[in-house]
C-alpha cells in the first residue's frame, strides 16, 4: 500500500511540474491505461514484483491523471482576457475577514451575480479597496466591511499575476492553490454599496465569528504589544504579527507556532481527547453505550474541527484536520499497528482533496516532521526520562528539516532545537488553550495572563535571535545535494548499531559545500528582477556585487526588498554588496533599500536622493552620484553619466532627471541602466556623451513612458536589446504604444518583466551574451496559455 501511494503522490508532483495540461482524451486514455494495468496485474508468488510494478506504474498515472481533472476543472473558471481592466459590476458577498492596512482593504469575495451584460467573473476573488471612498468605503482599521455582508461593487480585475524570480515566490500558484482566479481593486463610486448585513450560510457564519473573536481579543489587549499573536493563535489571522516580530520567529525556527499551526491543532484535539476519556470513564452507563477511548476519539477530532474551523480552514489547518481525521479511524478501527501506513494514508487523503498542496512548502515541512519523529521514536527499544527524550526528539527534527529548508530558503535556524523545546509547551500547552477559554469567557483578565506568559517566552527568543549564529544561511543547493543531504539524514538518524552512520555525516557535506558557480574573471552577470512596476538589477563581476535600485515598497510591512531582493541574494551566494545605487527619489526605485540596507552588509551607497532619506541615514557610506564617478571591478568599468553636479543646486530640475545613470562595459557587453530620465536629460546626454551611450542592453527609461525614449536617444544608445521593468496592466499603462514601436522600428529584440519574469544577462570575457527569460525556463500550466506561449525562449545577442 505504501509504495502505491507514493506512487500516485509521485504522479502529482510530476503533473504540478508540466508547463501544459494534457487534454480531456489523453486524460481519458491515461484512465483508461491506469485501470487496465491495475486489472491485468499478474497475481503473487512467482509474479508479485511484476503486480508490485504495475501496480506502482497505474498508481502514479491515476495520481497524474486525477491531478490533471481537476486543475483542467479549475481553470475554467477564469477571467476572459477581454474584460481585464475594465469596469464590471457584480454581487457578491465578503467572503472571510477584511484586512486593512493605512492604504487599503484586502478581502476575499464570492461571486453570486454579475449585472454587467456580456461579463464573466470566476466565483472567487480577491479585491483592494483604496483610500477612503467619501460616501461608502472603508473608514476604520476594522473598515466597513465585514465577513458575511452582501455587497453591490463596481470593479476592475485581471487574471492572477505575480512577479516571477529564481527561488521566488509563486503566488499565481498559491491563488490556484485556494480558487482564486481573478484579483483587482473596487472602483470609488456611489454605485458600491451594501445589500444585506449578513448572508446566512455556515461560512459566512464562521467568518463572522472569526471577526468577533478577533474583536474581543484586540479589546482585551488593546495596546499589548504581542496582541497580533494572540489573534494569530485564535484565530488565525498571521496578518496581524508585525514584521520585526515575524523576523524574532523566523530567525528561532518557531515562526510555525506563531498561529493556528498542525502542532496546536493537534494538541488541543489531544487535549480534548484526555479530558473526554477521563471524566468519560466516571459514567459506568457511559461506558456501556460507548467505549471511552472511542468517545475521546469523536470529542478530539470534532475539536481539531472546529479549531480548524476558527482559523478559517486555511490550508495548512485542512491538512491537520485530515491526518488527525485519518489517525483517528485507524484508532477507532484498531488498525494503528503500522503508523507508516497510517501516515501514508493521511497523505492520500490531504491529495485527493487538494491536489496542489505538493506545492505548498509546508506540506512537505509538517508531513517531514511527522515521519521524522516516527523514524526516530518507532520500533526503538529501550526507555528514558521524558526531558531528554523531548530534547533528543527536538534535535533529530531539527536535522531532518535542514534538507528541504535550506533546498526551499537557503537558511535554517541553528538554535531551533532549544527555542522550539521551550516555546512548544509555552504556546502550545499554555498560551493558546488560555487564549481560546479567554475568547470565550467575559473576562479580560484570561487574555492579558496569556499575553504575559507569551510575552516571557518571546523575550527568551528575542535574546536566542540576535546571537550571532542563530541561522545558518547559504546558496540554494544543486537538486543533487538536497537528495543525497535526504539520505544522510536517514542514516544519521538511523538506531544506534547500524552500520556506517558516521557516513551520513560525509554525505550531508556537498549541501553546505557546493555552491553555484559565479562569474569568472572578465565575465559580467545582470539580473533584472520581475518586482513588478519598478526597477531592481543586480551586477555580477568575479568578486563584486552591485545592486541598481531597489524595487518599489508593496505596502506597510512589505517591500520589494525583504521580499524579492534579499532572498534572491542569498540564493546566489552573494553575501556582501559591494555597492547600492539607488538612482532617484521614486517609490518604484528606493521602495526596498531600507530593507535590503538592514538584511545584507553594504560597502556604499551611491544615490541622488536627499541626504535626509532614511536609506541615506542608514548607510555607512553615502556618496552623491554624479557624471564622471567610475571605476572598474575584475575587468568591467563602471561609470556614472548622469546627473551633472549643478544640477543639485538648480530647483527646477525634477527628481526624474537627476536619476543616476549607469553604464557597465565589458569586453563581451555593454548596459546602460537609466533609471526615470525624461526627454531633457536624455538630449543632454545626447548632446554631451553620444558615444559613451552606445550598448547591447539597454533598461527603458521611465519604464517606458512617453515622456522619455526619445528617437534622437534610442539613435545614439542602438541598443540590441531593450528590457521594460513594469507590472502587469499597470495603472501607467508602461509601456506605451508608440514607445515600444519605436524600439522595434529601431530593430532592438524586447523584454518586459511582466511576460518574461526576472531576465538574466550573462556575457563570458569573449562572449557570446546569453539573455534567459525565467518564465521560459519555468514555465507552468497555471500560467496564462497566451501569454506563456509569447515568452521568447534563453537566445543570444
Amino acid at each position: 500500500m505504501r509504495l502505491t501511494i507514493a506512487c500516485f503522490v509521485a504522479g502529482i508532483v510530476w503533473l504540478q511540474q508540466q508547463p501544459e495540461l494534457p487534454g480531456s482524451k489523453w486524460i481519458g486514455a491515461l484512465v483508461t491505461g491506469a485501470a487496465m494495468l491495475w486489472m491485468l496485474a499478474p497475481g503473487n508468488g512467482r509474479w508479485k514484483p511484476v503486480r508490485a510494478a504495475s501496480l506502482a506504474l497505474a498508481s502514479g498515472i491515476a495520481g497524474f491523471a486525477m491531478a490533471a481533472s481537476m486543475a483542467q476543472l479549475r481553470l475554467a473558471d477564469a477571467l476572459p482576457g477581454d474584460w481585464e481592466g475594465r469596469d464590471i459590476t457584480i454581487i457578491g458577498v465578503v467572503a472571510d475577514l477584511p484586512h486593512a492596512d493605512d492604504r487599503r482593504v484586502r478581502f476575499e469575495f464570492d461571486v453570486e451575480r454579475v449585472t454587467t451584460p456580456g461579463a464573466s467573473v470566476p466565483r472567487r476573488i480577491v479585491l483592494s479597496w483604496w483610500g477612503v471612498d467619501s460616501h461608502f468605503g472603508p473608514s476604520s482599521r476594522d473598515g466597513i466591511l465585514r465577513a458575511g455582508e452582501r455587497w453591490l461593487l463596481t470593479v476592475r480585475l485581471k487574471r492572477p499575476r505575480g512577479t516571477a524570480n529564481p527561488h521566488g515566490f509563486d503566488y499565481e500558484a498559491w491563488l490556484l492553490e485556494r480558487s482564486i482566479r481573478a484579483t483587482g481593486y473596487v472602483r470609488r463610486g456611489t454605485t458600491n454599496r451594501r445589500l444585506a448585513e449578513m448572508v446566512h450560510r455556515p461560512r459566512y457564519w464562521i467568518g463572522r465569528a472569526r471577526a468577533l473573536a478577533r474583536a474581543r481579543v484586540l479589546s482585551a489587549l488593546p495596546d499589548a504589544t504581542h496582541a497580533g499573536v494572540i489573534a494569530a493563535l485564535v484565530i488565525g489571522d498571521q496578518r496581524s504579527i508585525p514584521p520585526d516580530q515575524w523576523r524574532v520567529f523566523t530567525r528561532t525556527g518557531v515562526n510555525h507556532l506563531m498561529s493556528i499551526s498542525g502542532l496546536h491543532v493537534t494538541m488541543v484535539s489531544g487535549l480534548a481527547f484526555a479530558l473526554v476519556s477521563g471524566l468519560w470513564r466516571r459514567w459506568p452507563a457511559l461506558t456501556l453505550r460507548l467505549p471511552a477511548r472511542k468517545a475521546a476519539i469523536i470529542a478530539g477530532l470534532l475539536v481539531a474541527f472546529c479549531y480548524a474551523l476558527l482559523a478559517g480552514f486555511a490550508v495548512p489547518a485542512q491538512r491537520t484536520v485530515y491526518m488527525l481525521a485519518v489517525v483517528a479511524a485507524a484508532l477507532w478501527l484498531g488498525a494503528i499497528e503500522a503508523p507508516a501506513t497510517v501516515l501514508a494514508i493521511a497523505v492520500l487523503v490531504v491529495l485527493l482533496l487538494d491536489p496542489w498542496a505538493v506545492l505548498a512548502p509546508g506540506f512537505w515541512l509538517s508531513f517531514g516532521a511527522v515521519a521524522t519523529i516516527m523514524y526516530v521514536t518507532a520500533g526503538r527499544i529501550g526507555r528514558s526520562h521524558w526531558l531528554p527524550a523531548f530534547g533528543r526528539l527536538q534535535i533529530a527534527v531539527t536535522i531532518a528539516l535542514i534538507p528541504p529548508l535550506i533546498a526551499m530558503f537557503q537558511q535554517v535556524s541553528m538554535v531551533s532545537p532549544l527555542a522550539n523545546a521551550l516555546a512548544i509547551p509555552v504556546v502550545s500547552l499554555l498560551v493558546v488553550p488560555i487564549s481560546l477559554v479567554g475568547t470565550i469567557v467575559p473576562f479580560d483578565f484570561v487574555l492579558q495572563i496569556a499575553h504575559a506568559v507569551l510575552a516571557g517566552g518571546v523575550l527568551v527568543l528575542d535574546r536566542l535571535s540576535h546571537l550571532p549564529t542563530a541561522v545558518w544561511a547559504q546558496p540554494a543547493p544543486p537538486t543533487w545535494s538536497t537528495g543525497l543531504a535526504v539520505a544522510a539524514v536517514l542514516l544519521l538518524l538511523a538506531p544506534r548499531g547500524v552500520p556506517g552512520r558516521w557516513l551520513g555525516a560525509v554525505a550531508l557535506a556537498p549541501l553546505f559545500v557546493v555552491a553555484p558557480a559565479g562569474p569568472r574573471m572578465g565575465a559580467l552577470q545582470v539580473a533584472v528582477l520581475d518586482v513588478g512596476h519598478g526597477v531592481a538589477v543586480l551586477v555580477r563581476t568575479a568578486r563584486h556585487a552591485l545592486l541598481y535600485d531597489t524595487g518599489p515598497s508593496f505596502g506597510p510591512d512589505a517591500d520589494s526588498g525583504s521580499r524579492i531582493i534579499v532572498p534572491y541574494l542569498r540564493a546566489v551566494g552573494v553575501k556582501r554588496l559591494n555597492g547600492v545605487i539607488v538612482s532617484h527619489d521614486d517609490d518604484d526605485h528606493s521602495g526596498g533599500a531600507v530593507s535590503v540596507l538592514q538584511a545584507v552588509p553594504v560597502g556604499w551607497l551611491m544615490t541622488s536622493m536627499p541626504d535626509l532619506d532614511p536609506a541615506v541615514l542608514m548607510a555607512e557610506r553615502s556618496i552623491r552620484c554624479h557624471a564622471g564617478a567610475h571605476w572598474e571591478w575584475d575587468g568591467v568599468r563602471f561609470e556614472i553619466l548622469h546627473p551633472t553636479r549643478a544640477s543639485y543646486d538648480d530647483s527646477r530640475v525634477k527628481d526624474n532627471d537627476r536619476s543616476c545613470v549607469l553604464k557597465i562595459e565589458s569586453r563581451a557587453l555593454s548596459v546602460l541602466l537609466p533609471g526615470d530620465i525624461e526627454r531633457r536629460s536624455e538630449r543632454a546626454l545626447v548632446a554631451a556623451r553620444p558615444d559613451a551611450l552606445r550598448a547591447d542592453v539597454l533598461l527603458a527609461p521611465h519604464q517606458g513612458s512617453r515622456t522619455s525614449s526619445s528617437p534622437g536617444f534610442i539613435a545614439a544608445v542602438g541598443t540590441r536589446a531593450v528590457i521594460f521593468p513594469v507590472g502587469y496592466r499597470n495603472r501607467f499603462g508602461h509601456p506605451r504604444g508608440d514607445v515600444l514601436e519605436r524600439y522595434v522600428e529601431d530593430g532592438a529584440r524586447v523584454y518586459r518583466t511582466d511576460r518574461d519574469g526576472a531576465l538574466l544577462i550573462e556575457a563570458a570575457r569573449n562572449g557570446p551574451v546569453r539573455i534567459t527569460p525565467f518564465r521560459a525556463i519555468r514555465r507552468r500550466y497555471w500560467q496564462s496559455a497566451s501569454e506563456a506561449d509569447a515568452v521568447p525562449g534563453p537566445g543570444f545577442l
